[in-house]
């Protein structure tokens, strides 16, 4: 190990800090899903990456700084379990992203293709994982270090780089399709698409690791690799968490209305209902098609009547000639 590399200290303290933001947040989204009633399969494999996470955790800190007190044969265990929980981090944080959208797609070729590739992501892992073992296998010389480390090489970092940059592109451009299909705001859009393209931020830091796995090696590699796991997970909650606090800032906003503020339009014609706020990354969209009226001057001095309504949401007018509508609610 160079100079310039961390040491056991710092890999550590980067090993227990970033597993335990990642799961903290990936708790908190479980808290939003079961708060909201709105648990999926996409929860279920970010809680699977929520698990395997902890297991890294505790088995990266038995390999760096236990590992005097196991024998070999554990040793060399511990170095295979992870490499395999860091696939299984990655790869069950990408699916749980990919099921997202898929939730979010009506159904359809879309959502078909997305569902397809939800099992290609399955085989990638697959292959990763087996990539390991008959890698290591092959050159078994270093199941006799003292900490044993494999020399992954050349074409594990290929292989990396390949599975991860296909994975990272599907998550950033599906969502695109997506949101050019739904009657959303400019500002919605650029809101979801900017959420879903921080998996841009995963390819780069997985860019970095398999540097390190053709290069370096070593504690550098360990780092890259614990910062890899802990940014894909938060990447995947990053949707639901936003997308809750969004939800309650337009909860508050609405709860303190502004006195002797009066909408500039009425909306006539459809049942009375209640309140309800758009959320762009729910899973159903519901349009409701209305008839609007501008008005323009309801102030209490010119139209003293407009204060005796007691529902600003829905209002029925009478009709220019002054006959009495069924529907009235401004009354005399």
């Amino acid at each position: 190990m160079s100079s310039s590399g961390p040491t056991i200290a710092q890999t550590e303290i980067v090993n227990m800090v970033l597993p335990l933001v990642a799961i903290t947040v990936t708790s908190f989204r479980l808290y939003c899903r079961v708060r909201q009633g709105r648990l999926w399969i996409d929860d279920l494999w970010a809680t699977f990456a929520m698990m395997f996470i902890l297991v890294l955790l505790v088995v990266d800190w038995l390999y760096l700084q236990a590992f005097d007190q196991f024998p070999q044969g554990a040793r060399v265990a511990l170095y295979y379990l992870v490499c395999q929980v860091f696939y299984a981090v990655v790869w069950c944080s990408r699916i749980s992203i990919l099921l997202t959208v898929v939730r979010l797609t009506v159904p359809g070729t879309l959502r078909r293709v997305l569902k397809f590739t939800t099992v290609t992501f399955v085989i990638a892992w697959a292959i990763l994982f087996a990539q390991v073992w008959w890698t290591c296998e092959s050159e078994p010389s270093w199941k006799t270090q003292p900490r044993p480390q494999c020399d992954l090489g050349r074409n594990v970092a290929i292989a990396q780089i390949i599975t991860d940059v296909f994975g990272d592109a599907i998550l950033i451009l599906a969502p695109f399709r997506l949101i050019y299909k739904v009657r959303l705001t400019k500002a919605q859009k650029i809101r979801i698409l900017a959420i879903f393209s921080t998996s841009a931020i995963t390819s780069i830091v997985s860019l970095a690791h398999a540097y390190y796995v053709l290069t370096a090696g070593g504690l550098k590699e360990a780092v890259a690799a614990m910062v890899e796991t802990s940014v894909s997970l938060i990447v995947a909650n990053l949707s639901v968490v936003v997308a809750f606090f969004l939800s309650m800032s337009a909860e508050d906003e609405s709860s303190s209305p502004e006195p002797w503020k009066f909408t500039s339009i009425i909306t006539f014609g459809s049942q009375p209902r209640r309140r309800r706020f758009s959320d762009p990354l729910a899973t159903t969209v519901i349009g409701v098609e209305t008839t609007t009226i501008k008005l323009t001057d309801l102030n209490p001095e010119t139209c003293p009547s407009a204060l005796k309504s007691g529902n600003t949401d829905e209002m029925s007018l009478n009709n220019m000639e002054g006959k009495p509508n069924g529907g009235e609610v401004w009354g005399a």
